[in-house]
């Protein structure tokens, strides 16, 4: 397994290539807990704890 990091800026294109790169599967974040949209107090609690090992992620749908 091999981990490296991705920083993004708001640039379209860039994250248009990411989009791709997400959808073909070439890679995959690490999500450590969803939330739905009404826990979403609960979540950033979770986050401001700092022990998240990946994304956390609030569910609007």
């Amino acid at each position: 397994m091999t981990n490296s990091f991705l920083f993004v800026r708001p640039d379209g294109a860039q994250l248009g290539k990411i989009a791709e790169l997400l959808e073909s599967g070439q890679i995959k974040p690490v999500i450590d807990r969803v939330f739905a949209f009404e826990q979403a107090r609960e979540g950033l609690e979770y986050l401001g704890r700092g022990r998240a090992k990946g994304k956390v992620v609030v569910k609007i749908k």
